[in-house]
């Protein structure tokens, strides 16, 4: 048998080392380009110091905390008093934050309960009921509403919302006061409840919004598949649109609620803070991290002032603590989404 003497050579390793495809081709060319270098490092740079800003606000707080907490006679998780200067513990400080946990956390929960539910509703309308015509103007003033400063909130929720919540209060007291949660003892509505409905308002624009551009981004074929099959629009929108929105509303949500935990003007306005954690978020009184610091910063002592930065860090571990789980739930939850597909 004979062997063929034309076979072509077998290709040097300088060829295959070439680029193959047009990508590929790009990327040897973009890698040389002196406005790609100069971009690579100045979002490297932006990373890092990001990073850095973070690291240093948490030194911060971790320096001065250390400095309040080594002379507290009290438990600092577990004390229901703030008296960084001692009046009441003759001179000796003694101050912790679980009325300030407590009193952030529900109001913040309440906030979400209520804000949720609403700002998907009005994201749906907005993308998949109301008329384009009407669709614009709603949007706009939904955007208009997060523009508001948190003064003006916090002046209306003390004049307007707060005194009109009593009828409120005494229908919930009526038929939900068994549950000891919802019982009204009557006075003035400024209580933790009160701070999640205005709450509520303040994060419902964000919410909205950002539901409202993820729930525009489900891809036409997966409705026009869902109506073809007969389905009715709701039945589009539980099948299609929430299924592909799901880690956009979870974003949303948290979001709002790291507004609602770091407000500060708007709660200080509202609230009647006192040191009590009552077991009914219709009674007024309880307080929150960031309205403990406003209202107290200004007269407070040197060692007062590294109290609440003490109590700031803890604010700020919550609002990690926060972020962290939600990535963590979109992380989990991605794969159900139809972003992927």
């Amino acid at each position: 048998m004979d062997i063929p003497t034309d076979t072509p050579p077998p290709p040097s390793h300088v060829e295959d080392a070439k680029p193959t495809t047009t990508e590929q081709k790009r990327a040897a060319r973009g890698a040389t380009r002196p406005g790609d270098r100069i971009f690579l490092a100045l979002s490297r740079g932006s990373g890092i110091t990001l990073l850095l800003i973070m690291a240093a606000v948490a030194a911060f707080l971790a320096y001065r905390a250390s400095i309040a907490l080594a002379d507290n006679e009290g438990s600092f998780l577990t004390t229901f008093e703030w008296d960084p200067a001692g009046a009441l513990h003759d001179g000796k400080p003694y101050f912790g934050i679980a009325v300030l946990v407590f009193g952030t956390i529900v109001s913040s929960i309440i906030a979400l309960v209520i804000a949720v539910p609403v700002a998907i509703g009005i994201a749906l309308f907005i993308s998949h009921y109301a008329p384009r015509r009407l669709a614009a103007p709603i949007a706009f003033v939904i955007d208009l509403l997060a523009a508001v400063p948190s003064i003006v909130y916090g002046l209306w929720g003390a004049l307007v919302v707060a005194p009109n919540l009593t009828g409120l209060y005494s229908w919930l007291d009526d038929y939900f006061g068994w549950t000891g949660i919802f019982e009204y003892q009557g006075g003035a509505p400024r209580s933790l409840m009160t701070v999640g409905i205005l709450l509520a308002i303040m994060i419902l624009p964000i919410i909205t919004n950002v539901s409202r551009e993820v729930f525009l981004q489900v891809p036409k074929m997966h409705e026009e598949a869902a109506l073809a099959l007969g389905a009715t629009r709701w039945e589009v929108i539980r099948m299609s649109v929430l299924p592909f929105g799901r880690s956009g509303i979870i974003s949303a949500s948290m979001l709002g609620l790291g507004r609602a935990l770091g407000e500060t003007i708007a709660v200080a306005t509202v609230l009647s803070p006192t040191f009590v954690i009552q077991a009914s978020v219709l009674d007024y009184g309880g307080g929150t991290f960031a309205q403990n610091i406003a209202s107290k910063f200004s007269e407070a002592s040197e060692y007062g002032r590294d109290a609440l930065i003490a109590s700031g860090l803890v604010l700020f571990v919550i609002t990690l603590l926060v972020n962290g789980a939600a990535r963590l739930i979109i992380a989990r939850r991605k794969e159900y989404s139809g972003a992927n597909a």
